[in-house]
Parts: C-alpha cells; structure tokens; sequence
C-alpha cells in the first residue's frame, strides 16, 4: 500500500519558491506563476474535449511552455535556471499565421461556446491575460527584468484566440 505524503509548510500561507526562499502565497511571484497554472489547466480541458490531434499536440507545447515559464517566474535570481525565449515565441507565430490560413479570424466581437473544446481555449486565454497584467507587476515591482517573457505570454494569447476559432470548425 502506497502512503501519500503531504507537507505542511504551505498551512501558514507561504510557499517555496524555485531556490527555497519562502513567501507569502499572495505575493507577485506565486500569483505570477499560479496563474500560469490555471491556464494550462484550462488547456488540458480542451485537450480532452477535441480529436483534432493537431489541436493536441499544439496545446501540449504550450502547456511544456508554461511549465518553463512558471519555473521562471518562481526563480528570484537575476538569470533564471528556465528561460523562455526567442525560439517559443517564434513557434507561436508561425501557428498563428498557418491557422490564419485555414481560419480567418473574423471581424467582430466573438462569443466563445461554439463548442467545448473552443471555449476551453477561450478561458485560457482570458487566464493567459491576467498571467500577463501580473507578469507585468512584476517587471514594475524589479522582480522581472525578461522582455521576452511579456512578449510570450502576449503572442500566447494571441494564439489561443486564433486557435479558438481554428477549434470552432475543426475541433
């Protein structure tokens, strides 16, 4: 019989972050990347919910990206063990452009719920740009000195809109 271990550290509202200082949970850093996890939760659902292997393995990418970049952000050190950069970005571009090809994106304000998949996407997004406004403090707080960090999280949501309505009809 296996026994699951928990630890109790958390009970008085701090957490660890990546090099062991403790913090208030409420603080920029666990906000920051707590964020991050609800967005990828979020993402999980949609992967549930299509059978568009493309959609999937999109989604998969995105949710090792945000593993990166929550480590990121819970790493106080002026060069972070885990980076996300340059490379990521660009990955999300050229989806953006390849969906765009097969979706146009439309020209008016969209309702998300055209179908499970899509609107799990959607709230993602949305979850994406808090992740961004508390990326931000942190860049104003001196605790994130990362430009490419704003521009992933940025171009992620650009590209879970995009991929929303790529969900809508191929989901």
């Amino acid at each position: 019989m296996s026994v699951f271990t928990f630890s109790t550290k958390g009970d008085q509202g701090t957490t660890s972050l990546l090099n062991g200082e403790r913090v208030s949970k409420s603080s920029l850093r666990p906000e920051a990347y707590g964020t991050l996890d609800e967005a990828s939760s979020a993402l999980g659902l949609a992967k549930v919910f299509t059978q568009n292997s493309s959609i999937r393995d999109m989604i998969q990418k995105v949710q090792e990206d945000l593993l990166i970049l929550g480590a990121q952000l819970s790493d106080p050190c002026s060069e972070p063990q885990y980076v996300i950069g340059k490379e990521q970005i660009g990955r999300l571009e050229v989806w953006i452009i390849e969906l765009q090809k097969e979706v146009p994106l439309p020209r008016k304000f969209i309702y998300p719920g055209v179908n499970a998949a899509s609107a799990s996407i959607d709230l993602a997004r949305t979850i994406i740009r808090r992740a961004e406004r508390r990326a931000m403090a942190l860049k104003e707080a001196g605790e994130l000195d990362s430009p490419d960090a704003h521009i992933y999280l940025n171009r992620l949501a650009d590209f879970l809109f995009t991929l929303a309505r790529y969900a809508e009809r191929k989901a």
